[in-house]
């Protein structure tokens, strides 16, 4: 598994809160799974913002120091980043502060929009100078723009969503009122709750929720603005049921923590679900189905309770060491399998193992993880893949940019079988997709490639950065 994750977003409107920073740090650490390049808290104390932002892990980042130092406040954003677009620096970290003619807003961003690259162009064209490569600054410019003309930061906010397309999940804080918002689409998760004082917590998924004690209340409609303020929390629905909803499947596949609920369907259950289904379109003769942790775990689980298969601890996981995918180098990635995953030798020597993982990206790390267990002993591996094969870029934030990357785009399952060690490998069938969400409004189009939105001409992840380069070159020309 090759794939980065998307971004965490997280809000708290807590007049009553003795101290919404920490309350935001524990949303955080709970949304870590989300993001681990970068993160970052704004806290609002009576309309002065506050903040703290810096490149690592929560913990790293926010040491009991740092977060003493920040106000108590009544109000904050945080968010854990891994970028889509853009490059790992401090100045990509959120959330983005604005200072402008009518106050002060942050923002908090999870996805990606499909026509960045055209709205930046347009906004840098009119003047605008932008201080980063990610796409979150671009909708920061475009709700100041909007805010400019309109009567409140909402008004702003729901103009704006006229014109940006693609995957986000905002939070927003302005000096008087916490506002989120989901695209027309809901490709990204959204959910707010309640706490015991009469305070209001947005997060991305709903486990951190349950980190801060907060009680679950609904999911953010897809085009839903949710205003939260002194006076209660009020809906606008002006951009609800404007498209068909579109929750990108692979929240439930791999994104979402397992004790989260997404869209009323229990993340747990649904990869529970592919195990079984899998089971029944993939069969396997075997002793033992074991999971890579920590994704495939579910739907090991369901494969051997529909196979009959026993389920056991094939592959340990070292808790302390990063996923896979912060590696920039291909060696390095290997080196960190090796780190990051052990055999149990006890339980797969001499035997026929069935091996879920959640998909097979390059497939580098899948051969590494099947060379382990043949060094451990396994007398065969059968490898089955809770996704469908890769075979289209995503535009909507997951880091797949280029078809050239996938391994199922080069070679057929039985090359891929060859190249892994496997002794078999099945796939999860992509007609049966729908039934892990429990609905067919659900974004596949990394895997068949129907696209909900128009496909953006330049797909590089550094396309910006790219940008800057061309243009210092052209001025020394």
């Amino acid at each position: 598994m090759s794939l980065r994750e998307e971004c965490g977003v997280f809000g708290v409107f807590c007049p009553k809160a003795t101290d919404v920073a920490e309350f935001c740090y524990y949303g955080l650490y709970a949304l870590q799974h989300r993001g681990q390049e970068s993160c970052g808290i704004v806290v609002n104390d009576d309309g002065v913002f506050s903040s703290h932002k810096d490149l690592g892990l929560v913990s790293e980042v926010f040491s009991h120091d740092v977060l003493s130092r920040l106000p108590q406040g009544e109000m904050a954003v945080g968010h854990v980043r891994y970028g889509t677009t853009g490059a790992t620096n401090r100045n990509n970290c959120q959330p983005i502060e604005v200072n402008h003619q009518k106050g002060k807003m942050a923002l908090a961003h999870n996805g990606n929009l499909s026509n960045a690259a055209a709205l930046r162009n347009e906004l840098e064209l009119a003047g605008a100078i932008f201080h980063t490569t990610s796409d979150t600054e671009t909708i920061a410019y475009i709700i100041t723009r909007e805010r400019l003309r309109c009567g409140s930061i909402e008004d702003a906010l729901s103009a704006a969503m006229k014109t940006l397309e693609g995957a986000y999940s905002l939070v927003l804080m302005s000096p008087q009122k916490l506002i989120c918002a989901r695209d027309p689409f809901g490709f990204r998760p959204l959910c707010y709750g309640k706490t015991a004082d009469g305070g209001y917590v947005v997060a991305s998924e709903s486990c951190a929720l349950k980190a801060v004690g907060a009680e679950f209340v609904r999911d953010v409609e897809p085009g839903e603005i949710l205003i939260f303020g002194k006076n209660g929390v009020v809906s606008r629905r002006e951009h609800c049921r404007i498209q068909v909803k579109k929750l990108c499947i692979f929240e439930y596949i791999y994104f979402a923590r397992p004790d989260s609920a997404i869209d009323g369907v229990s993340v747990h259950e649904a990869r529970v679900r592919a195990g079984r289904i899998l089971a029944k379109a993939q069969p396997a003769k075997a002793d033992i189905v074991i999971g890579v942790p920590d994704s495939g775990l579910d739907a090991a689980l369901g494969f051997s309770r529909e196979s009959g298969i026993p389920y056991g601890i094939g592959l340990i996981k070292n808790k302390y060491i990063g996923r896979t995918f912060i590696s920039p180098g291909q060696s390095t990635r290997l080196d960190q399998v090796r780190i990051k995953l052990a055999a149990v030798e006890e339980s797969v020597r001499g035997k026929r193992v069935v091996l879920i993982d959640d998909s097979i990206v390059r497939g580098t790390t899948s051969a590494r993880i099947v060379k382990l267990l043949r060094e451990a002993g396994a007398k065969e591996i059968h490898m089955r893949v809770s996704a469908p094969p890769f075979l289209h870029p995503c535009y909507y934030g997951t880091d797949i940019d280029t078809r050239e990357h996938l391994i199922a785009c080069k070679h057929s399952v039985a090359e891929i079988t060859e190249m892994i060690g496997a002794d078999t490998l099945g796939y999860f069938p992509c007609s049966e997709l729908g039934k892990l969400a429990e609905t067919n409004e659900i974004c596949t189009a990394c895997f068949d490639g129907r696209y909900p939105t128009s496909v953006p001409l330049d797909t590089r992840k550094d396309r910006f950065e790219q940008k800057l380069s061309e243009k210092n070159r052209q001025k020394e020309e």
